[in-house]
């Protein structure tokens, strides 16, 4: 279990989520976040591409190392980096799936990096500039299993929830947040699915980071 889906675990039991380490719960409930958000009907297109969010990966935090392979260093375990690459690259590694709760081997190549995807908590249309903030945004990215990234594709809170059902409180918080983040809004389905389940979980806190 990678340092990631240990403090999920820890964080789960006492009502709050991660997005990034270091984690830090906010005093406001997923609940009270999500009513700050406006309301609105759907965008005319807000299909889900990648090529809609800028070039492939970019280094925004000026580490050496693209996002994917910063995300993967942060989720996998028992990780082998590409020689010369100063820890950067990730040739192979272990993904706990936090989505569906599977054991997931990673190794980098053509066809088998598809096995492990990383997922955009939230994927929406904005302008150039916030559209490449939101999809590096470490708090927004998830390393998860390939298939059900794609068959979340740019699915919201009220078309699909990860399968592992006691991860959907703190995926749906994490939505909330990042929404908040960004000035984003959801729409009415959207924000019904979102008190639905968070109902199941009253109290649960919004994180920070």
């Amino acid at each position: 279990m990678s340092r990631w889906q240990i403090r999920i675990a820890v964080l789960l039991a006492a009502g709050v989520f991660m997005g990034q380490v270091p984690v830090e719960a906010s005093t406001k409930t997923a609940e009270a976040v999500l009513e700050t958000l406006s309301v609105k009907g759907r965008a005319p297109k807000t299909g889900y591409e990648r090529s809609q969010f800028g070039p492939a990966w970019s280094d925004v935090d000026r580490n050496g190392c693209d996002t994917r392979n910063d995300i993967l260093k942060r989720d996998l375990t028992a990780i082998v980096f590409k020689s010369g690459t100063r820890d950067c690259v990730v040739l192979s590694g272990t993904l706990m799936d936090p989505y569906s709760g599977e054991k997931i081997s990673f190794e980098r190549g053509v066809k088998s990096s598809m096995d492990v995807q990383i997922d955009h908590v939230v994927a929406f249309k904005l302008t150039a500039e916030k559209r490449m903030a939101l999809a590096n945004d470490p708090m927004n990215l998830f390393a998860v299993k390939g298939r059900l990234n794609s068959q979340k594709g740019d699915g919201d809170a009220a078309t699909w929830l990860p399968p592992l059902k006691n991860i959907r409180c703190a995926y749906v918080s994490q939505q909330i947040v990042v929404k908040a983040k960004y000035g984003l809004w959801v729409t009415p389905p959207e924000k019904a699915a979102m008190q639905s389940l968070l109902a199941k979980c009253p109290g649960f806190k919004a994180p920070t980071n």
